[in-house]
């Protein structure tokens, strides 16, 4: 399938329009603490392609995660609005400060400023850019890096918003037109390029 100039650009609207009225509400993260705090990921996050039981998919990778996007994802986990059994029963033992050191962390292991310029932009990962840029690193903190991540991972994610189980009104609106080989196509194009990856235990 492709998309629709006008779907783009609204998209590419929504998208700046949310970064703009979003004000950042960090102070500084104590990157020492949260490496401490992090021992209770090491045990899914830090194993290469570890895989979550049911459905299967390998863990997603969190290092070089952008900071704000991994102090959302926590809160939406310790909130419910997120599923997933065993993150909320960590999200919900951290607090606001315990997130955000985290956070502060996991962004701080050689987290990507440019992505890899080699190769030609995919057709399909066009309406992305706006968010996530156009190899997968975000310019905007609150959207997180896909470079690098797992392809069984944003396979899952997508899915996931498609059919409504992930909650978020812009990928909700974008997945809702992704065939099953458009939402392969794009895992496969964001899984191959570098950015993310595992940290070392």
């Amino acid at each position: 399938m492709s998309f629709e100039r006008p779907f783009k650009l609204v998209s590419y609207l929504a998208a700046m329009l949310l970064a703009m009225s979003s004000v950042s509400v960090f102070a500084e993260g104590d990157a020492a603490r949260g490496a401490d705090l992090a021992d209770t990921c090491k045990g899914c996050h830090f194993i290469p392609d570890y895989k979550n039981s049911y459905p299967v998919y390998k863990v997603p990778k969190i290092g070089g995660q952008n900071a704000e996007f991994v102090i959302a994802a926590l809160k939406g986990y310790a909130s419910g609005e997120r599923k997933h059994d065993t993150m909320t029963a960590q999200a919900a033992t951290l607090s606001d400060q315990d997130m955000l050191d985290l956070a502060t962390y996991l962004s701080s292991l050689g987290a990507p400023r440019t992505a890899d310029a080699s190769g030609p932009v995919s057709d399909k990962v066009a309406t992305c850019a706006a968010c996530h840029g156009d190899r997968g690193i975000s310019a905007m903190g609150m959207y997180p890096n896909l470079a690098g991540q797992h392809h069984s991972y944003l396979e899952k994610a997508l899915h996931a918003y498609r059919d409504g189980s992930r909650k978020n009104p812009i990928m909700s609106g974008f997945a809702s037109a992704l065939s099953d080989e458009d939402i392969e196509a794009i895992s496969l194009y964001f899984s191959s390029q570098k950015g993310l990856f595992t940290p070392a235990l």
